[in-house]
């Protein structure tokens, strides 16, 4: 079933996302909050997904980013006994609306609650990340391996997200970024972030609202290529988990390195 949700993926992409990249009109782009964006590509490509994903399994249930802002009910299914697709249609919507890169279309496949598959498709990249848990993690076909070595922090790069966090959070994010080599605010993309940890572009990313379609998909990658994704408090990630602070690193010794020199 990977190779069909890979497929899956790629079609829709093609088909449906690629195509309305840089060709979006005003009519066809929506705040579902402010700063929140929404375009029919976003809406079109979590229909087709859903239905292709309930085909490969039936009696599967989907939770969508846009199904849930249409009713925030469909979230409680994230914690479900049997089978549980996870689909961000166009993670980065911000960056795609407005013909930027990059930009992604995320699923995972959780079994009982826990994390069994995921899939992390850069669509102007051309580049899928696998992960089945327990099998390891994938990039275009080459196994994913995340670095194993402690460095120091002042070596170390990486990305905070600082849309969501707290004032004073984020103002010991802004003293404490001299320790490190570099501390950007990402690419506004998680389906960015987590292959760039995984492939070591940067050993690090942090952010702080942590909704599953943003973050079940990466964790796995993440994990299963040999990194960690913890709490801040240290406690591991859970797909139900949706408001505590995440730090996501190579290893769990880099970490504890932004850990202890970020968010002192």
């Amino acid at each position: 079933m990977l190779d069909q949700v890979t497929d899956l993926v790629r079609e829709v992409a093609r088909t449906i996302v690629l195509p309305r990249w840089r060709h979006l009109s005003d009519a066809e782009i929506h705040q579902k909050a402010p700063g929140d964006l929404v375009t029919v590509a976003d809406q079109e490509s979590e229909r087709a997904l859903t239905e292709g994903l309930t085909a490969l399994l039936p009696g599967s249930t989907v939770v969508g980013e846009e199904a849930v802002a249409a009713d925030p009910s469909v979230l409680e299914r994230v914690g479900e006994q049997g089978a549980v697709w996870i689909v961000d249609p166009v993670d980065g919507t911000n960056n795609f609306a407005a013909g930027k890169s990059p930009f992604a279309v995320m699923v995972a496949l959780l079994r009982d609650g826990e994390p069994a598959a995921s899939w992390i498709y850069d669509v102007p990249d051309d580049r899928m990340a696998v992960a089945e848990a327990g099998a390891g993690a994938y990039l275009d076909g080459v196994r994913l391996k995340t670095r194993t070595d402690a460095p120091a922090a002042a070596t170390l790069t990486g990305s905070v997200s600082r849309n969501f966090l707290p004032p004073e959070l984020r103002a010991q994010v802004d003293t404490n970024a001299v320790n490190f080599g570099a501390v950007t605010s990402g690419h506004h993309c998680a389906g960015y972030e987590y292959p760039a940890v995984a492939t070591d572009e940067q050993q690090f990313a942090v952010f702080w609202r942590i909704l599953p379609w943003d973050h079940v998909p990466g964790t796995l990658i993440v994990r299963e290529a040999g990194g960690v994704a913890l709490h801040v408090d240290g406690t591991p990630y859970r797909p139900t988990d949706s408001e505590r602070g995440l730090i996501v690193a190579a290893n769990e010794d880099i970490w504890q390195a932004v850990r202890g020199a970020l968010l002192k």
